[in-house]
């Protein structure tokens, strides 16, 4: 295939499991947590059969995603959505482990999917918007639809089986996560100026917006930005909070 063979492809091959492999990392402890009463077999086919069901819905969703980013307006409340999601990415969250486990295979296969659903409004926005910047014209819908297929196809299993070492890379080297929240803001810049409301307009008026690459960078540096300055201040707010229940 002559997609194959285009830079542009494999950029955004990459962009899509990277994306997926950072904001999965929720989704993968949910299998865990809703699987861990059953029995050491059971739980093996808990964890293939739910993830391999979520994979599947998971596709169409995006899918649908994908379609809805060609309407007017869209891009830029999916980039604003976007931007957020990266700045969430690097503010710290509090551990929730009240994922309700079963001892039953199909209840858990079932909590499973449902969970991953619900969790997955980031996931399915990001790489939606990481394959239509990859391929933003309807010439190449074909490279669009290939890149989400393989993408979410290689990147979801590696969340489920690698979910453990995933969380310990980031844990070890925050700066991945960094990095990750800046290319949900590039991301983001790239799919905003692109939006069929703005499109001839920066085209005519601002065209280095676009084509050296400025929406992208102010994107990634927002996030970078904003989402290093709450992560500092929620620290600051839980050593405050630390040191009054001490005193008290």
């Amino acid at each position: 295939m002559e997609m194959l063979a285009t830079a542009a492809f494999w950029v955004g091959l990459g962009k899509i499991i990277w994306v997926n492999l950072l904001l999965s990392g929720d989704n993968a402890v949910v299998i865990a947590l809703a699987a861990r009463s059953l029995p050491p077999k059971q739980q093996k086919l808990a964890v293939f059969w739910g993830a391999a069901a979520a994979v599947v819905l998971r596709v169409i969703l995006t899918v649908f995603a994908v379609a809805l980013l060609t309407l007017p307006w869209l891009k830029i409340v999916g980039g604003l959505l976007l931007l957020w999601i990266g700045v969430k990415l690097l503010v710290p969250e509090d551990e929730e482990d009240d994922i309700e486990s079963s001892d039953n295979l199909w209840s858990a296969i079932k909590t499973i999917l449902i969970a991953d659903l619900v969790m997955s409004l980031d996931n399915v926005l990001a790489v939606a918007a990481a394959a239509d910047s990859a391929a933003p014209t309807a010439e190449l819908v074909a490279m669009k639809y290939t890149l989400l297929v393989l993408g979410l196809a290689i990147s979801i299993p590696i969340v489920i089986f690698g979910s453990t070492l995933m969380l310990k890379l980031m844990v070890r080297w925050p700066v991945i996560i960094t990095a990750g929240g800046a290319l949900l803001g590039w991301i983001a810049g790239e799919m905003m100026v692109t939006d069929p409301a703005i499109d001839t307009w920066v085209e005519h008026h601002a065209p280095w917006l676009e084509e050296m690459r400025v929406a992208a960078i102010i994107g990634a540096g927002l996030v970078v930005i904003v989402g290093m300055w709450l992560a500092k201040r929620q620290k600051a707010l839980t050593a405050v909070k630390a040191a009054a229940s001490k005193g008290e």
